[in-house]
């Protein structure tokens, strides 16, 4: 496939706010509540326009959790909105007991993801919230890699029956993906397409991973990426297709290495087609306060850290 180019970086929060008042326009029945982070979450625009469908909990996430899990019983779509680490950690008793178990149908929206929060630092960042929340039967977990994405998952998510936990950024990134895209729930997509190394991304570093792959061109290595904007459902089909011609796995996320998106593709090779395998993730420490790109460097979720896992495990391919 052709390279992909940056049109213009946006942020991914203002992809999910613009989706969220283009839904209360099609569905009277969706419904948004809000933690006090009104404006951070974008969710304004929706509130100004549909006053009598918007809720501002205030600072009660767990309030906010059980509130949309009723309004679910009156046959609402609730769309509950504030940062990733108070979508998760702090309710996740709320989220397991009231929405989960009970198969609500609840979007949980969640912004602010990851070390690219930036100077917030370590209390705000959440890089352990996919692994929570993959864990939990009944949750679809997204985690899309740009505005056009996130616009369009945001819209998908609507239409799905189900707790889903949507998981998007703060800071402007490259919008690379097409404006008009079909979001398939739970279906990989295939970005570029190599015979040597197979690289699985999911939000911000499917951008990296692409320009990881221009930079593995280079050197004579042929790289297919593949975004994995759905973390769960896996698409295992896909992903194995991959691994099955290539015999190698690079795995690329801002999250945590325990419980995140590489923590899934392991449990399904390592079951299906045991192949050397290298995880750019972080690696079981917190963050900390910084301008997000010094962070990806320091934490190495960068393109050279890319780079180099997926030289190491062709290597390691090559001594089996």
């Amino acid at each position: 496939m052709s390279d992909y180019q940056n049109f213009g970086s946006k942020d991914t929060r203002s992809g999910f706010g613009e989706a969220l008042l283009e839904l209360g326009r099609q569905y009277p029945d969706v419904v948004a509540l809000c933690a006090d982070l009104t404006g951070s979450l974008k969710m304004d625009a929706f509130a100004k326009a549909f006053p009598a469908r918007f809720i501002q909990v205030g600072i009660a996430e767990a309030n906010m959790m059980g509130i949309a899990a009723g309004l679910t019983i009156g046959g609402k779509i609730p769309f509950t909105g504030t940062f990733a680490n108070f979508s998760t950690a702090r309710v996740y008793d709320q989220i397991r007991q009231s929405i989960a178990y009970s198969n609500k149908n609840v979007k949980i929206c969640a912004s602010h993801a990851g070390i690219t929060l930036g100077e917030d630092g370590a209390t705000h960042q959440s890089l352990e919230d996919i692994g929570m929340m993959k864990m939990l039967p009944n949750m679809t977990v997204i985690n899309p890699c740009d505005f056009n994405q996130t616009h369009a998952a945001t819209l998908a998510i609507a239409k799905h029956v189900g707790p889903v936990y949507l998981r998007f950024g703060r800071p402007k990134w490259p919008n690379f993906t097409p404006a008009d895209q079909e979001f398939i729930i739970g279906k990989a997509l295939l970005l570029k397409e190599g015979n040597d190394v197979s690289i699985f991304a999911t939000g911000h570093l499917v951008w990296n991973s692409l320009q990881a792959a221009k930079q593995l061109n280079e050197q004579g290595i042929h790289a297919e990426v593949i975004d994995i904007h759905t973390i769960k459902p896996l698409d295992a089909e896909r992903i194995l297709s991959s691994v099955r011609k290539t015999g190698c796995v690079v795995s690329a996320e801002e999250h945590m290495r325990n419980g995140g998106l590489g923590d899934s593709i392991a449990q399904l090779i390592v079951r299906e087609c045991p192949v050397p395998m290298e995880m750019v993730a972080i690696n079981d420490h917190f963050g900390e306060s910084g301008k997000p790109e010094e962070l990806l460097k320091k934490y190495k979720l960068d393109i050279p850290d890319i780079v180099a896992a997926a030289v190491n495990v062709i290597e390691r391919k090559k001594k089996k």
